[in-house]
């Protein structure tokens, strides 16, 4: 999970960069006409790879909270809690990768071309 997020960061910092007029040495931006229309980009591909990674981390701390409250054997406090802040921390990685996503969305929406 923390390799995907870093990745989605990269993205993130390059399309800044990008937007502010290829700083770095990167090349400014392709025109709208010669991106590939023929299904997701690279970047909604792994955000969903990122959220459905988080949606089962929850799945699997619900499911064991479940199986501790019934009383099955074999699952034990230190485990549903660990499973539980696993799945915590992934979200809140998750929801700070998309408020920058958001930050950044916004900030070349206000770029004057």
């Amino acid at each position: 999970m923390s390799l995907e997020i870093d990745s989605v960061l990269a993205q993130i910092r390059s399309l800044s960069a990008q937007a502010k007029g290829g700083l770095g040495g990167i090349a400014p931006p392709q025109s709208p006409t010669a991106t590939d229309k023929s299904g997701p980009s690279a970047f909604a591909t792994l955000m969903g790879k990122a959220v459905n990674s988080v949606n089962q981390q929850e799945l699997t701390a619900g499911k064991m909270t479940d199986a501790f409250q019934r009383g099955d054997p074999g699952v034990e406090l230190p485990q549903v809690m660990l499973e539980m802040q696993k799945a915590s921390v992934s979200f809140r990685a998750l929801t700070e990768v998309r408020n920058r996503v958001v930050s950044a969305y916004q900030e070349i929406m206000n770029m004057q071309i």
